[in-house]
């Protein structure tokens, strides 16, 4: 598939053409997904939409679910760098980044200081179980994830584009696990959540992978090409009637905000902030045209609410102790926040 140029600005001409290209790039990677994984529709397409918004996601699952086969695929698909940090409680900072060394140098008999880069220099990295290791080491993802580079002995080092982190975390082992600070939780895009298959799914799961065959994908799309979706989708304009909703959806979950329904006052002790209101747009605007359109809608908001919104949320004491989820919050929060009038 051929780049497209996004270096001027585009007519709605062309973004209308290239977002017809994007969504059946869309539907080639899916039919190259499902050789491999089968089932989790509603998970590909968040991966898919944090691919071309250019963030970062929190896959939560329990074990055996295919969190890293799948992005493991996803990496193939798109012809990018993968590698894979397994987070332990005895992983430190500079497995990550990684560090300088002293090495001599044949040539003057001289000892110089050489940098060792760490497997953060890819394009896509897969952490997994992040939520096993100290927040110290959790923190050295931080700046790769906001500004897309790492500092190491008094430098700083500029990381290949695109770049993306796709973490993974086990919801129901909480021993010997390091929660992730808010500040962290908020540089992911989405947090996806992963179920367990379907009967028919699963069935099929054991046939596949129960046998001698082994699935195949093939490349779909390049950098270039990537990249080049990835502007076209920041091309989109939204309506002020779309962005409105969005930002009063955000703010509605904040317990001191003018305005917020009362029943978060009660349920929610700390609501979500600005980057919420942009995750929410850039993820709309990446829905709509993976599936062939240029017109982002108030449906397109709520459709992906949940996964925007449920890791920016701290659900309160209140909640917790009834069992009251973020998502369940999420859920009444739609139900309770209007579209403004159109103007």
């Amino acid at each position: 598939m051929t780049a497209i140029n996004t270096a001027a600005s585009l007519t709605p001409a062309a973004i209308e053409e290239q977002t017809a290209r994007l969504h059946a790039c869309r539907n080639k990677m899916l039919d190259e997904f499902g050789k491999i994984i089968v089932g989790q529709h509603a998970v590909l397409d968040e991966l898919l939409i944090t691919l071309f918004a250019g963030g970062h996601n929190l896959l939560e699952g329990v074990p055996g679910l295919a969190k890293t086969l799948m992005i493991n695929t996803l990496a193939q698909l798109v012809s990018l760098d993968f590698k894979r940090i397994q987070f332990t409680p005895d992983l430190m900072p500079s497995d990550i980044v990684g560090t300088n060394v002293i090495e001599e140098d044949h040539t003057t008999g001289k000892r110089i200081t050489v940098f060792v880069a760490g497997p953060v220099f890819t394009n896509i990295i897969l952490a997994d179980e992040i939520n096993r290791t100290p927040p110290k080491t959790q923190a050295a993802l931080l700046q790769a994830m906001q500004e897309k580079e790492v500092t190491a002995g008094g430098k700083t080092y500029k990381l290949s584009l695109p770049f993306f982190v796709l973490a993974t975390q086990n919801p129901i082992d909480q021993e010997g696990t390091y929660p992730l600070p808010e500040a962290q939780k908020d540089r992911f895009l989405m947090n996806t959540m992963i179920g367990y298959p379907t009967l028919k799914d699963e069935e099929e799961i054991v046939d596949r992978t129960t046998t001698n065959t082994v699935g195949e994908v093939k490349n779909v799309i390049d950098r270039e090409t990537l990249i080049g979706f990835q502007k076209l989708v920041r091309s989109i304009p939204v309506s002020r009637h779309v962005t409105g909703y969005a930002v009063d959806l955000v703010r509605a979950t904040r317990p001191n905000e003018e305005g917020t329904p009362a029943f978060v006052k009660e349920q929610v002790g700390w609501g979500a902030g600005p980057r919420a209101s942009q995750a929410l747009i850039l993820c709309a605007k990446t829905y709509a045209a993976l599936n062939g359109r240029t017109n982002v809608s108030c449906d397109d908001v709520r459709h992906l609410a949940a996964p925007v919104l449920r890791h920016r949320i701290l659900a309160s004491f209140t909640a917790e102790a009834e069992g009251i989820t973020t998502d369940a919050i999420i859920k009444r929060l739609l139900k309770e926040v209007p579209e403004r009038a159109k103007s």
